[in-house]
């Protein structure tokens, strides 16, 4: 029997065989891929394609938001307008050695907005835990101390043609407006604001106050030997014996040591008696000055391996931060305040073990959860003991070389060892970065709550959300154009 007849060419095979293409691929069948081949497509497909899909989400939710406010960069300006500007404030997050990672969150989500309605901003980003209150609280203290005279108002050397008088700017603060980036960023400015305002205004500097406390805790103090010679007794160089007393004296050494100011002579005729100095009353004002009004912005951040699935969910879910960011400016733009809610009742629930005080108070209190695996204690802890527990040989070294007792090594010749001056400024250095954490932990620990003061009241305003209102207004002109259907 004849085998069947192969069936003909067409002429484009044909022709496709002539430019040199294998007959075995012309010829080839589709065929449906392997097992392994199928799951690996499917899954790189579905994660491509719901990549695509948030990101598109995203693209469409900022757009949407900016059509809605870009009119009112058109608007014309007079030559000496200055269009509206408001205050960033992102607190470092604790655990997280990134201290831009809250103004980053504003750059991405909420900025595109405000440009977009041309609105100035200006970002103010703190370093370190605690570092936002302290920054708060001076300000606070600084416009106390001005309001009563007892500081001049800072003015500019040159008067510029267009330059803001002081009733001016504050009158462009109050329509601005201030942006806190994160449940902890809140924590910190309202610590702040309640410590300027309740307490003293006396300046206190940080560093001679605690310069003075380290001084007198007797960690650099040096123990006499028994057989040490007396005082006037000289070596066989007729050099002086080099007690601590007769070190030379370091140009730094009074930053170190306890503040001595000189008496005041009697006969002076400068002298001022205790009547004759300008007495400052630090009592707290019953009421507190308009404020701009606030705008809180949820934002968290996850750090460590136990929130690595918490990473990637919100990787793929960047329309949701979108579209919180964006909700956020545009409250802001459209400018309607309504009274900042305090605490109605405290109250402790006992499943999460965080208080919970009521009102505005308590914004986003969920992320607090986060933070509990973030307390820096226990490394502050730790690292002063190893600090202070290898500070004596190093002060026995620097006293050694600084006397000449020794001769140097040759490591030491390479990489000279800290003198003893400079063993004191760097244990300044780190008390004062570690007092400051612990003070800042104190404020946004989980379960510490959010400072408040009842002079706040009616005072701090908030900028009213307004994704509700639009929804509303949304679904009434859907339902018109179904009944008009």
């Amino acid at each position: 029997m004849n085998p069947p007849a192969p069936p003909p060419k067409s002429g484009v095979r044909t022709a496709l065989e002539y430019t040199g293409i294998p007959a075995s691929w012309l010829s080839a069948r589709p065929r449906l891929p392997s097992r392994n081949w199928c799951i690996f497509i499917s899954v790189t497909s579905s994660i491509i394609s719901y990549y695509v899909y948030d990101r598109h989400q995203a693209r469409t939710i900022r757009q949407s938001y900016i059509d809605r406010v870009k009119h009112l960069a058109e608007e014309p300006l007079s030559s000496h307008a200055l269009p509206r500007k408001v205050v960033v404030y992102g607190a470092k997050w604790p655990g997280d050695e990134d201290h831009h990672r809250a103004v980053r969150f504003f750059k991405k989500y909420v900025k595109p907005v405000l440009v977009a309605a041309a609105i100035d901003y200006d970002i103010i980003a703190t370093r370190h835990c605690g570092d936002l209150a302290d920054r708060i609280a001076s300000a606070v203290i600084k416009e106390r101390r001005v309001t009563l005279g007892i500081d001049p108002l800072a003015t500019s050397p040159v008067t510029l043609p267009n330059q803001l008088s002081p009733e001016q700017k504050r009158a462009r603060e109050l329509e601005g407006g201030i942006i806190l980036i994160g449940r902890h960023t809140l924590k910190e400015y309202m610590a702040g604001l309640k410590r300027g305002w309740s307490g003293g205004l006396d300046k206190v500097d940080r560093e001679e106050t605690l310069a003075r406390e380290l001084a007198s805790d007797g960690k650099f103090d040096e123990v006499e030997e028994p057989d040490a010679s007396p005082a006037g007794i000289v070596n066989d160089s007729d050099e002086p014996i080099p007690t601590p007393s007769r070190l030379p004296p370091s140009r730094n050494a009074a930053i170190f040591s306890p503040l001595k100011l000189p008496s005041p002579s009697p006969s002076s005729p400068h002298t001022l008696s205790a009547s004759s100095l300008p007495s400052i009353d630090s009592t707290p004002p019953a009421t507190v000055p308009p404020h701009p009004p606030l705008l809180l912005v949820p934002c968290i951040n996850y750090v460590g391996f136990r929130y690595i699935p918490h990473m990637i969910w919100g990787f793929f879910n960047e329309r949701q931060k979108t579209s919180i960011g964006c909700e956020a400016a545009y409250s802001l733009i459209v400018n309607e305040t309504r009274d900042f809610r305090g605490p109605d009742r405290s109250r402790t629930d006992v499943s999460s073990m965080s208080v919970t005080e009521g009102g505005d108070l308590d914004f986003f209190l969920s992320s607090e959860s986060v933070l509990a695996s973030h307390s820096p204690l226990s490394n502050i802890a730790s690292s002063r003991k190893s600090y202070y527990k290898a500070l004596p040989e190093r002060l026995v070294t620097a006293r050694q070389l600084a006397r000449g007792e020794r001769e140097p090594t040759k490591e030491e010749e390479k990489n000279p060892p800290p003198s003893e001056v400079e063993l004191r400024a760097e244990r300044l250095t780190k008390e004062l970065r570690w007092r400051g954490d612990e003070e800042g932990w104190r404020i946004v620990r989980p379960g510490s709550g959010v400072s408040w003061d009842d002079r706040f009241k009616g005072v701090l305003m908030l900028f009213k959300e307004q994704r509700a209102e639009d929804e509303r207004a949304e679904d009434e002109v859907r339902d018109a154009k179904k009944a008009e259907a």
